[in-house]
């Protein structure tokens, strides 16, 4: 039997390329060992058979950015549950999974407490520095549930400004959907913002849900599904 060798040390041999551009090959998954794509370059492999998929690029994975349709819970990091598994059916991105889109994620604007809706994960430091450096300039949407019937008075005192944490904040853009749910839009979003803004005008939150961040929506995304940005796309 051979001795078993790590994945990559075996393709650099067999093509023959050098063991970096082997890793690359692997990571980007356009190797198969024994017909079952492996993305690990440390793998070890004795006696398997390794192959190369047709149309294999030797480049660096772009990174990833990951909608994600968070379900309501008290800690959205605890609930945020990424794998192959939920990965939206009805993703249009084009872009092939790899094990290597769900490390190394960081969580741009985090949703409101208690809150559900669109998360986004991002590897891509310029959506990092978009949303958290720029915060200020990009919209967000929320529908929002409150326990009783909202009055033009109500209205009225949502759609002036208020003071968190000693700030005075812009105002928000708010609509009534129904008799109990509003549509709010603002930027440079606050921890607990929404929340403080509906006891202000005499109305108490029982849920909230963010539709869309900039550009990007939620669209039909089921709840606990993710799917890529789709290169192009834009916040």
């Amino acid at each position: 039997m051979t001795e078993p060798v790590r994945l990559a040390k075996r393709l650099a041999e067999m093509l023959p390329c050098s063991r970096r551009e082997a890793e690359i090959y692997i990571e980007g998954g356009w190797v198969t060992v024994d017909g079952r794509v492996v993305e690990e370059p440390q793998f070890r492999v004795a006696d398997e058979l390794v192959a190369l998929l047709p149309g294999a690029k030797l480049d660096d994975p772009e990174p990833a950015t990951i909608l994600f349709h968070a379900p309501p819970a008290a800690d959205v990091a605890a609930a945020v549950n990424i794998s192959l598994a939920n990965h939206a059916p009805g993703d249009v991105s084009g872009i092939r999974p790899l094990k290597r889109h769900f490390s190394k994620l960081n969580t741009a604007l985090p949703l409101q407490v208690g809150a559900s809706g669109l998360v986004v994960l991002t590897q891509d430091w310029r959506v990092t520095r978009k949303l958290v450096e720029n915060a200020g300039s990009v919209e967000q949407e929320y529908v929002v549930d409150v326990t009783t019937d909202v009055s033009p008075e109500n209205l009225k005192k949502l759609n002036h400004r208020i003071e968190v944490h000693g700030k005075t904040l812009p105002p928000a853009k708010v609509s009534q959907q129904t008799e109990r749910r509003l549509r709010v839009a603002l930027k440079g979003i606050v921890p607990g913002q929404i929340t403080q803004l509906c006891q202000a005008a005499g109305l108490q939150v029982t849920a909230m849900q963010r539709l869309r961040i900039g550009r990007i929506s939620l669209a039909r995304m089921p709840v606990g599904e993710w799917r890529y940005l789709p290169a192009g796309q834009r916040f």
